[in-house]
């Protein structure tokens, strides 16, 4: 019942705020994919098998939410092409965690913008997968679940958005002087 929802599903609750918020570049909009798939997680978890991965389950099913109302919104996400899917959005921010060190503060400050517009410029498929799998920690097998796509796909997904990223990353460094131009 909601007891036994709240101590499988609930602790997962931070992780799908991140993602949602990374996804929609919004606050609000992260806010109501959230309450949106958390609300059916709650109705349909009859259907979860206790045992199995509760996490991915729930990724699974933000995930949907996510596209649902890019649908609605009027995008064309149907398309498998990773290089037709686009992303759109305000900038990201994260929500206040606990004191910071000031290292933390720097790589809040100063870099982290960088690497959140880096990870704003990848094709959609391409952030699913690096959001899941590198920021999120989940297994290729469960970005796969989640994706419904095949490891090997995960991986390809992973390997193209990482190069991106580093590339990205590679200008932003190059651009503020922290790594010499070459040559």
């Amino acid at each position: 019942g909601t007891q036994e929802f709240e101590e499988v599903a609930l602790v997962h609750l931070d992780a799908l705020y991140r993602t949602a918020l990374r996804l929609t570049h919004n606050r609000a909009d992260a806010e109501d994919v959230v309450q949106e798939a958390c609300l059916r997680a709650f109705r349909n978890f009859h259907r979860f098998n206790p045992g199995t991965n509760c996490r991915a389950w729930l990724f699974t099913i933000l995930r949907n939410v996510f596209l649902n109302r890019l649908r609605r919104a009027g995008h064309e996400i149907l398309n498998e092409d990773p290089a037709v899917w686009e992303s759109a959005g305000e900038s990201v921010t994260t929500p206040a965690s606990a004191r910071k060190s000031p290292e933390e503060e720097f790589f809040q400050t100063v870099l982290h913008g960088d690497v959140d517009r880096a990870l704003k410029a990848l094709p959609l498929v391409f952030r699913e997968a690096v959001i899941l799998a590198d920021l999120e920690g989940l297994s290729y097998k469960e970005v796969g679940e989640v994706l419904a796509c095949p490891t090997g796909t995960v991986m390809s997904r992973l390997f193209r958005g990482r190069s991106l990223l580093r590339q990205s990353l590679g200008r932003f460094a190059r651009e503020r002087g922290y790594i010499k131009e070459s040559g």
